[in-house]
């Protein structure tokens, strides 16, 4: 089994002549400024070539064989008679593709004369075993935007005290993330039907006068989504809300599903007196 298995990685890889000829006009045969490191010789790319030689589009070959792509292109070159005659042509008329920084790996077919080429660039999704560095990333950006003062929309919101990160409100806000990632879905409330004021009362916060939700699908760093709620009135405005003094954030990766990273911050303030406030996005 491990020979037939060596055997069908070897058979996908691709020609060591066409991986040559790429990363030289990559590396040197494309006059361009700046060092590019040679592209990372995929197997899953090697078969999406493959699938691109029979017809079917750039997509439909990634999708086919798993590679879940930020950035993809694909090249076609007809009448190659030998490797110096490639170097060329991908030198002529290819460079602007195969110097492109952001691409990293590349799979190759060739038939006859003709190869084919899929260069692409991995999405890159947050790492479960980074959730705390991740969690700390955002509450920094949350922090700098609360500092400075902020405009929700029309609303101008001066500075407010640092948020603090709260164990049980970062419980509620993976478990939501979790559940949205699960089941595909995309809401406040819970597929059980509960609401953020009472996943925080589940997740142990305690007692609290106030409780805010910011959810988010298909960012993909700590940045994206940040500037994203920012970017959104009522997302910004428990942001920037200075009754709130904690915050929980946790996200979950789904790579099945079109969003693959769900989001979720939640916010509360401590019980200082039995008036309270509702309006959209928080919960007494």
């Amino acid at each position: 089994m491990l020979i037939v298995a060596a055997l069908l990685a070897v058979a996908q890889a691709a020609p060591a002549d066409v991986r040559d000829s790429v990363n030289w006009a990559r590396g040197s045969g494309c006059r361009a400024t700046g060092t590019r490191a040679p592209l990372y010789d995929s197997a899953q790319l090697a078969l999406a070539a493959g699938r691109l030689a029979n017809g079917q589009s750039l997509h439909a070959s990634l999708t086919a064989v798993g590679y879940l792509a930020a950035q993809s292109s694909a090249v076609h070159v007809s009448g190659v008679v030998g490797d110096a005659e490639l170097r060329r042509i991908l030198a002529a008329n290819y460079c602007a593709t195969l110097t492109d920084p952001a691409l990293e790996d590349f799979g190759a077919r060739r038939r006859g004369r003709d190869v084919w080429l899929v260069l692409a660039a991995p999405v890159a999704v947050p790492r479960t075993e980074d959730a705390a560095q991740v969690s700390r990333q955002i509450l920094s950006l949350v922090n700098e935007a609360r500092a400075r003062g902020h405009r929700c929309g029309s609303k101008m919101y001066g500075a407010a005290a640092p948020l603090v990160l709260n164990a049980a409100l970062t419980r509620a806000a993976l478990a939501h993330s979790q559940a949205m990632a699960r089941y595909v879905a995309f809401d406040h409330r819970g597929r059980d039907g509960s609401t953020p004021a009472v996943r925080v009362a589940r997740a142990g916060y305690g007692d609290y006068s106030l409780v805010g939700e910011n959810i988010a699908a298909g960012a993909m760093t700590p940045a994206e989504v940040t500037q994203g709620w920012l970017a959104s009135p009522a997302h910004c405005e428990n942001i920037m809300d200075p009754r709130f003094a904690e915050v929980g954030i946790g996200f979950a990766v789904n790579l099945s599903s079109g969003e693959l990273v769900y989001w979720t911050q939640d916010f509360a303030a401590p019980r200082r007196s039995a008036r309270t406030k509702s309006r959209a996005g928080l919960s007494p």
